[in-house]
């Protein structure tokens, strides 16, 4: 079988290889019914581009690297979409890589990364990451790095975030506007950036409303074996919350499970929002009051961020701070209860 490639198509055709390739790509320099020819002879032949090849000669891959902390997260699947749904327009591969929730993982990944052929990385970081070096040398391979939801502050690459500090805020403020009297916030992620910022937005919404600021009901639980147990004692304890919000949508199931064990009603004795994307939300009982994060919207703005990154206007966006805001959809978790 006749290996069928571009300078076979310029021979049936009696054209240049360049004209042929620039047809392929639909170069404005190329008229259309040439473009024509070109495409309908390319079909006839079952003509496939060797990407190999090209990337030799272009320096370029066409392939970039995603790596994210976990894939069973419902958030996480959803940025996945939202990313490929840019980049596939583009012409561009894509390599997943997940760290587990590993430091150590996510270090070797990138090392990996920065030693293969990719054209550019979309991240977000382990709950432990805290420094940056091994990212920061992706960025003197000029590898352009973009991160998405997890990120790190001080490292001056774009970044595509939600409003978490204002979020928060407004999902205090809708517990108070529920009755609520002593709200607790419970996260798994002590270190990360998003968790400090819901935190920040929680303890202000408080401070607004002149209401004392209790540390004891920050509730952490890093341990993921534990995190049943913790919230259980919290919720079994003197100074239990009445109202609730859970970081990560990892915490929903345990909440409402130490409340179904501890003999607490949902939203009677107390009342639960979390920060979610899951569809379930809407069919647990009682129905999860979310705040709701845009994360197909965060994987297409990270992954525009990227393409554009690849370009020569690669300066221009490299403070670039992305905000998508979340949104809160009221379920019957925080609906009034006559009390």
């Amino acid at each position: 079988m006749e290996n069928i490639t571009i300078k076979v198509l310029a021979s049936r055709l009696n054209l240049s290889a360049t004209t042929i390739s620039k047809a392929l790509k639909d170069s404005y320099e190329i008229s259309e019914p040439t473009k024509q020819r070109v495409r309908a002879l390319a079909a006839e032949l079952n003509y496939t581009p060797n990407t190999y090849a090209r990337s030799l000669r272009t320096r370029k891959s066409e392939t970039i690297a995603v790596v994210l902390p976990e894939i069973a997260d419902h958030f996480f699947a959803l940025v996945i979409n939202g990313i490929e749904s840019v980049v596939r327009e583009m012409g561009y591969h894509v390599l997943i890589y997940l760290t587990h929730e590993d430091y150590e993982r996510e270090k070797e990944i990138l090392q990996y990364i920065k030693n293969g052929r990719i054209d550019g990385l979309l991240i977000s970081i382990t709950k432990n990451t805290i420094t940056s070096d091994h990212i920061a040398q992706l960025e003197q391979e000029n590898i352009p790095v973009i991160f998405f939801d997890r990120i790190i502050e001080q490292l001056q690459v774009p970044k595509v975030v939600t409003n978490d500090f204002e979020s928060s805020y407004q999902a205090t403020e809708h517990l108070l506007n529920c009755g609520c009297k002593k709200i607790g916030v419970c996260t798994i992620f002590a270190d990360l950036e998003l968790s400090k910022q819901r935190i920040m937005g929680y303890k202000q919404a408080l401070k607004d409303n002149h209401i004392t600021i209790d540390v004891d009901q920050v509730l952490c639980c890093t341990e993921d074996d534990k995190t049943y147990d913790q919230i259980y004692h919290k919720l079994q304890s003197v100074n239990r919350p009445d109202g609730l919000i859970a970081i990560v949508d990892k915490l929903t199931l345990p909440i409402y499970q130490a409340c179904e064990n501890s003999g607490l009603r949902i939203p009677e004795d107390l009342k639960v929002i979390s920060f979610s994307n899951n569809p379930s939300a809407s069919i647990l009982n009682p129905s999860l009051t979310t705040i709701s994060q845009p994360a197909f919207l965060i994987g297409q703005a990270a992954a525009r961020l990227l393409i554009n990154s690849l370009g020569p206007k690669y300066e221009q966006v490299q403070q670039d701070i992305t905000i998508i805001p979340s949104e809160l959809i009221i379920r019957t978790s925080t609906s009034l209860t006559n009390r």
